[in-house]
């Protein structure tokens, strides 16, 4: 079995970077066992992308672009080298079956080849196509399916297949570190009890370290994929000192638990740091705590499972140049007010605000904070989440778009190139849910079946505010209490009027420290927010698609391609 992507670069380091071999600078393998590895680059000026597909297979191979990770409204190309020689064809996918030949062949093959057990096909197509089949590609991540056979007959590829979310426009390249040092954040063979949701908290120390070090990679330890549904691990106050586990939500001491070390959610994979930023620990205070909360769904309240899940933090002692931090943002329930989503609604919108102004009182001034990634969160009927970047009352930018939520693809996210938070900018965290089949009202709770709204955006420097999230003033009052208690049978229109009241509420904001200090400001507002943006067909006017895709990055010499391959070999 070959480890493909590092096989490419020794070729390249042996026959050459020649002008007949496009060189691709970005790499990725598509699944887990290393049998499926893309390789691309991108020239906004042509406004074109290129891939190259290597899979571990004599049979056919395809790649595509899916809305949501599946098949149904996906854009594929299919080829191999047959008895009857090459083939290679642009489709769309309308569902789960054997994807539809594409009128307008959008892809240009440049290469197909099959050697030494491996099929090779190098395509390009424009980056804005104007097919209505065809995927648009932006500067979001963007989920990639692939699937292979064993023969040149195209039919069903049982599990030979997969998806993976990347950032293809704003890809950041990571060298893997020689150490595999890790710290082990899991739970022992626990028992979950056969209910539908159940939170499970374990409270631990680590090994002393005298020194600092820093955490680069978050690799999830998955006991049980089919009831795991996330597992976030929290640094605890000097308050918490003392090792035990048990059922969430029992005691107050959890809620001191507040700063997000590391995550994981259902869909989502391992993921790495960027090469000049790590989670630090270790040094100074020796004692510190930490909380790993479990998050299981039992919908059919099996019996007698065990479990033995969590995170593998690896580590190292040369460290980064910047630490980094995590701040939790979006909208959580908060005392005994409600913020209820009603049934039937076909689009139903909740909204958090985020002062940085409110920091000040914490640090001051604070550090422009470097976005990186993002994990976007929320349960069944969650169907957007968008994180609008406000300053001087504009809206500048997002910081994450989800257009296409999926419940089952949850995983922190690189946006590929940082984004800058400066003191006085505003978070806003919309999300947009679905609850045409339900029949009763859903709560922001904790249950699958409840729903949540948050993202966690990973940044450097860190700054000691871990958590920043509100929730509308909905103390009773005379005009919301009576609304917010008949919201079970409402039109559309009185839906949407529902919707408004709550966004023009005064928002409570929270503000939390890693040393337990808190703010309460109850002058918080929701802002407009744009609409995502779209990048309009155009493949003649390379000027306006270059500013908002990002930069390119295309290596034409040999001399940046030896440089990537000693990254990769050292």
């Amino acid at each position: 079995m070959h480890s493909l992507c590092l096989f490419l670069y020794f070729f390249l380091w042996t026959k050459g970077a020649g002008a007949s071999d496009p060189t691709m600078p970005f790499m990725e393998y598509l699944d887990q066992k290393h049998l499926v590895c893309l390789k691309w680059n991108f020239d906004d000026l042509k406004g074109t992308i290129t891939f190259k597909l290597v899979v571990n297979t004599t049979g056919w191979i395809s790649f595509g672009f899916s809305p949501n990770g599946g098949m149904a409204g996906s854009d594929i190309v299919v080829g191999g080298v047959g008895p009857d020689g090459k083939y290679f064809t642009d489709r769309y996918a309308k569902g789960n079956s054997e994807p539809l030949i594409d009128e307008q062949q959008s892809y240009t093959l440049l290469d197909l080849s099959e050697n030494d057990g491996q099929t090779s096909m190098i395509f390009q197509r424009s980056i804005q196509s104007c097919d209505d089949q065809d995927f648009h590609i932006t500067a979001q991540p963007i989920k990639l399916i692939y699937a292979y056979g064993t023969t040149d007959k195209i039919e069903y590829h049982g599990t030979r297949r997969g998806t993976k979310e990347v950032n293809l426009l704003n890809y950041r390249y990571r060298s893997p570190l020689p150490s595999d040092k890790y710290l082990s954040a899991t739970v022992d063979n626990i028992t979950v009890p056969p209910l539908e949701t159940y939170y499970h908290c374990k409270y631990m120390t680590f090994p002393t370290f005298i020194k600092k070090h820093h955490i680069y990679r978050i690799e999830p330890v998955v006991d049980n994929s089919d009831i795991v549904h996330h597992l976030v691990l929290y640094s605890c106050p000097p308050s918490v000192n003392q090792s035990f586990e048990n059922a969430c939500h029992l005691i107050d001491t959890e809620d001191f638990c507040m700063g997000v070390v590391a995550g994981w959610a259902v869909g989502g994979g391992v993921f790495e740091f960027p090469d000049d930023a790590g989670i630090p620990f270790g040094g100074g205070s020796s004692d510190t705590y930490y909380k790993l909360e479990i998050h299981y769904n039992n919908p059919n309240h099996e019996k007698d499972r065990t479990d033995s899940s969590g995170l593998r933090l690896h580590y190292t002692d040369k460290l980064r140049k910047y630490d980094v931090g995590v701040l939790l943002t979006g909208v959580l329930s908060y005392g005994s007010m409600t913020y209820n989503i009603p049934p039937g609604a076909t689009q139903f919108h909740t909204y958090s605000t985020c002062d940085t102004a409110l920091f000040s009182k914490f640090l001051n001034p604070m550090p422009d904070l470097q976005v990186f990634a993002v994990l976007l969160h929320t349960h069944l009927a969650g169907r957007k989440v968008r994180v609008g970047h406000f300053r001087q009352e504009k809206q500048i930018d997002f910081l994450g778009v989800n257009e296409n939520y999926n419940f089952e693809m949850q995983e922190i996210v690189s946006l590929g190139k940082t984004k800058t938070i400066k003191m006085d900018d505003k978070i806003q965290v919309e999300c947009t849910y679905n609850t045409v089949n339900r029949t009763g009202v859903t709560k922001m709770g904790h249950g699958t079946s409840d729903e949540m709204c948050l993202a966690f955006l990973f940044y450097y420097p860190a700054i000691n505010v871990t958590t920043c999230i509100s929730h509308p003033n909905t103390y009773p009052s005379e005009g919301t209490n009576n609304q917010a208690s008949n919201i079970s049978s409402l039109s559309q229109e009185e839906i949407v009027e529902y919707e408004t009241t709550l966004q023009t509420l005064p928002q409570i904001q929270i503000i939390l420290t890693d040393d337990s200090q808190h703010l309460i400001d109850e002058n918080g507002r929701i802002r407009d927010m744009m609409k995502t943006p779209s990048i309009s067909c155009q493949n003649d006017n390379a000027s306006s698609r270059s500013s908002s895709l990002g930069t390119s990055w295309v290596i034409n010499k040999a001399g940046p391609t030896l440089f990537l391959l000693w990254s990769v070999i050292m």
